[in-house]
C-alpha cells in the first residue's frame, strides 16, 4: 500500500534551498532534489537556481512533461490545496493537442469511412506501439541493431504481420488484436490505422527495418504465385515471422526507371531452372533476408522470381543517412541457380507484376508519411506553446502561427485525400484497382512527400537550434528533417510518380475537349 500523499505550504518549500536540502515545484508537485545534484544530466547550478522555487515555467522551457516520470522517486508531495495541471495520456488514448489526430478521431467531427471496429483497432494498435514497439524503435534507430524476435512474435501473436498486407484471404479465420476485428471484416481503413499507429514513434529507420520488405515482397508473392503447397509454406514461414522477405528491384543503373534493370535469368539446357547474375542496390531487410522477390531479365521481357538465400547470393550493408536498422542492402547474383516453378506471374511479364504490386507500396506510404507529418505538427503544437522567447510564447508570434496553419493545412488535405482514395479500393476489386488508381495514388504519394518537404522546414524554423540536435525534446524534428526524403525516393521518386498521374489521366483525356 502507497504512503499517504504529503502536501507542503509554498512558504515551507521555500526554506529548502541547501545542498543538504533543495526542493523545488514543477506543476504544483514538490520534488526533493537533494540527492539528485551530482546526477543531473545539466549540471548542478541549474538546480540550485530553481532551489526553494516553482520550476514550472523554467523546466516547460526546456523540457517536455513525459520526462518527469523518469524521476517519478523524487516526488514527496504536492503544494497545499493545488492539483497538477498537466497530464500524461495513458497508452491507447487519444492526443488532446488540437490536429493531433485525424479529424475522425476528433470531437464533435464524424466521418462515413470509419465503424466501430476501427476504433478498437485504433487504441489496441496504439497502446501496442506505444509498450511494445516505441521502445525498441528508439533503441535501434540509435544502436543500428536489427529487430529482434521476440518483438517480431509478439506481433505475429496479435495478427500485425498478416494486418500489414490488407485485407484478403490470408486473414480470414483470425481474430485480431483477441478479437477488435475478425479477419473477414479487415478493410483497407482498418490497414490506414495500422499503419498510422505503428509509425508513431518517428524512427524511420526502424519503420523499413520493422519487416518493410513483407508489406511490398511479400505482397507480390500473394497476388502472383502458383496456389498450392510452396506458395503455403512461404506464406506460414513469412506470417509467422520465422523468414524474412525483401523486394529486389532497383539496380545502380535502374532506381525509379524499373525498365532499364540489367540482371538477367537465363534457362539451362533443361529449362528446369534459371541462371541469374546481377545486382541490386538499396533494398530494404536485404540485409537480414532469407527470400528476395527478384526482378530479372528473361529475353523478351522482363520476370519476377522468388530467390531464398542460397550459393551464389551475397548481401552488404548500404549505409544511408538513416539508421542501419533497415538492413539496407547491396545484393549480388553470381550464378544463383533458381527452379523455373519459383517465378511469379507469368515468364516476361514481371512488368505487370511490379507495377500492380507498387500501388499497395505507394498508397502505405502515403499512409505513413500523413501520419509522420501529423506527429510533427503536433510536437511544433505543444513547443510553440510552451517555448518562452522575448518574453511570450511562440505561439503568440503571427509569423509562427502562420507556418502552424500551412503545416495543418497539407496534413488534413492529403489525410482527405487518402480516404477517398482508400474508399474506391475498398470498392474496386484488386484487378480495378491496377487499372484505375495507379495515377491517382502517384499523385497522392507526391502530394505527401512534398507536404513532408514543407513541413520539416517549416518545424526547424521553429524549433530552432533544438531541430538540429539528436537529443532532447528535438529529437524527432531532426530525425525527420533528416530522412523524409526516403519517401520522396523510395517506391518511385517524386517526379516519377508525378508523371504517371498526368499520363494515366492523359489516356482518357476526351478528344472533344481539343
Amino acid at each position: 500500500m502507497a504512503p499517504p500523499a504529503k502536501s507542503f505550504s509554498r512558504d515551507e518549500i521555500r526554506s529548502h534551498t541547501t545542498d543538504e536540502s533543495l526542493w523545488c515545484i514543477i506543476d504544483s508537485t514538490v520534488y526533493d532534489l537533494t540527492d539528485f545534484l551530482d546526477a543531473h544530466p545539466g549540471g548542478e547550478s541549474v538546480l540550485r537556481q530553481v532551489a526553494g522555487q516553482d520550476a514550472t515555467t523554467v523546466f516547460y522551457n526546456l523540457h517536455r512533461h513525459e520526462v518527469l516520470s523518469k524521476y517519478a522517486d523524487l516526488v514527496i508531495g504536492t503544494v497545499s490545496g493545488e492539483k497538477p495541471q498537466v497530464i500524461t495520456p495513458a497508452p491507447g488514448d487519444l492526443s488532446p493537442v488540437p490536429y493531433a489526430e485525424p479529424l475522425w478521431l476528433t470531437t464533435p467531427f464524424r466521418s462515413p469511412y470509419y465503424r466501430e471496429s476501427h476504433h478498437r483497432l485504433r487504441r489496441a494498435a496504439r497502446e501496442f506501439t506505444q509498450v511494445y514497439i516505441a521502445p525498441e524503435a528508439l533503441e535501434c534507430e540509435t544502436t543500428g541493431r536489427s529487430i529482434s524476435q521476440e518483438l517480431i512474435d509478439r506481433m505475429e501473436r496479435v495478427g500485425i504481420l498478416r494486418m500489414r498486407l490488407g485485407p484478403g484471404r490470408h486473414l480470414h479465420g483470425r481474430e485480431l488484436f483477441g478479437g477488435v476485428v475478425s479477419g473477414e471484416d479487415f478493410d483497407y481503413f482498418h490497414f490506414v490505422i495500422l499503419a498510422q499507429e505503428i509509425c508513431r514513434p518517428l524512427a524511420r529507420g526502424f519503420q523499413d527495418g520493422n519487416m518493410a520488405g513483407m508489406t511490398i515482397g511479400l505482397s507480390a508473392f500473394l497476388n502472383f504465385a502458383p496456389e498450392g503447397e510452396w506458395k503455403d509454406r512461404v506464406c506460414e514461414e513469412v506470417f509467422s515471422g520465422k523468414k524474412k522477405i525483401c523486394l529486389a528491384i532497383s539496380e545502380a543503373f535502374a532506381g525509379s526507371d524499373v525498365a532499364n534493370i540489367r540482371t538477367t535469368a537465363e534457362r539451362t539446357p533443361d529449362g528446369k531452372h534459371f541462371i541469374v547474375n546481377g545486382t541490386k542496390k538499396w533494398i530494404t531487410n536485404g540485409i537480414d533476408s532469407d527470400y528476395f522477390v527478384t526482378m530479372v531479365r528473361t529475353g523478351k521481357g522482363f520476370s519476377v522470381l522468388l530467390i531464398p538465400r542460397c550459393e551464389g547470393l551475397e548481401t552488404k550493408p548500404i549505409k544511408t543517412s538513416y539508421s542501419a536498422t533497415a538492413g539496407t542492402a547491396f545484393i549480388t547474383y553470381d550464378n544463383v541457380k533458381v527452379p523455373v516453378e519459383n517465378i511469379l506471374g507469368q515468364e516476361n511479364q514481371g512488368m505487370r507484376v511490379i507495377l500492380s504490386n507498387f500501388n499497395h507500396e505507394r498508397w502505405g506510404m502515403s499512409c505513413t508519411v500523413v501520419s509522420q507529418c501529423r506527429a510533427v505538427v503536433e510536437e511544433c503544437l505543444k513547443w510553440a506553446n510552451q517555448r518562452i522567447v522575448f518574453g511570450k510564447r511562440l505561439v503568440d508570434q503571427p509569423v509562427i502561427r502562420q507556418k502552424l496553419a500551412k503545416m495543418i493545412a497539407l496534413v488534413e488535405a492529403n489525410q482527405s485525400w487518402l480516404e477517398s482514395i482508400t474508399y474506391q479500393m475498398c470498392h474496386m476489386p484488386y484487378s480495378e484497382q491496377v487499372k484505375h488508381l495507379a495515377g491517382p495514388i502517384g499523385l497522392l504519394k507526391m502530394s505527401c512527400t512534398r507536404a513532408a518537404h514543407e513541413i520539416a522546414d517549416e518545424s526547424i524554423q521553429i524549433w530552432g537550434g533544438r531541430g538540429l540536435t539528436q537529443t532532447g525534446m528535438g529529437r524527432t524534428i531532426e530525425l525527420f528533417h533528416r530522412t523524409y526524403k526516403f519517401d520522396a525516393i523510395l517506391g518511385g521518386s517524386e517526379e516519377v510518380v508525378a508523371d504517371l498521374g498526368v499520363r494515366q489521366a492523359l489516356k482518357n483525356f476526351p478528344k472533344a475537349m481539343l
